[in-house]
């Protein structure tokens, strides 16, 4: 009987010993490995692109509809500001949904908007994307330094530059590359 115990004693110390090599190899491969992945992911999304979808109603149907999923891409807004003819994803002061739309006007132009159509510095802007026009009126006003003016491409039932305003550069947070889902709709964006 004593023989039997001093057996099992031996077998539990070599499980422990075992148990805790495997317990230094996991914290050695979670500090070595899933931890810097972790790291570059975190940096990924925060300096590089962002997986984003569309929250909201139809403002820029054709292009895009509610639940779309785009990938965002934001190293080229470090290098110069936002360009007319950009989807961009912007924060929302106040709010926690985000606004996708187009940017139309860019710091230093006056924009105008009559019927839904958009006149930068006077000249129309000639848009393509956008199929329905309409909705309220905007300006003639100057876009501020450091802010861009966005619009939907369904123009008669966007929420927009018209109703908050030229928006800060500092609140786009990306420009939309692509369309990644629905999969049948998969389209890059210029």
């Amino acid at each position: 009987m004593e023989q039997g115990k001093k057996g099992w004693g031996a077998r539990l110390a070599v499980w422990r010993g075992k148990l805790a090599a495997v317990a230094r190899r996991s914290g050695r491969e979670l500090f070595t490995t899933v931890l810097p992945a972790l790291l570059i992911a975190l940096l990924v999304n925060v300096f590089v692109a962002e997986a984003v979808a569309i929250e909201d109603g139809p403002s820029m149907q054709p292009n895009l509809f509610r639940g779309d999923r785009m990938l965002t891409e934001k190293i080229s807004y470090h290098l110069h500001a936002p360009r007319r003819g950009d989807v961009v994803v912007v924060d929302r002061p106040g709010d926690e949904r985000t606004l996708v739309k187009r940017v139309i006007a860019v710091a230093g132009e006056t924009i105008e908007v009559r019927g839904g159509h958009a006149f930068v510095n006077g000249e129309p802007v000639d848009e393509p994307w956008v199929r329905e026009f309409g909705g309220p009126g905007y300006g003639p006003e100057s876009v501020p330094e450091d802010h861009v003016f966005i619009l939907g491409d369904n123009r008669a039932v966007s929420h927009d530059s018209r109703a908050i305003g030229p928006v800060q550069v500092d609140s786009v947070r990306g420009h939309v590359v692509l369309v990644y889902w629905p999969p049948d709709q998969m389209k890059l964006l210029p």
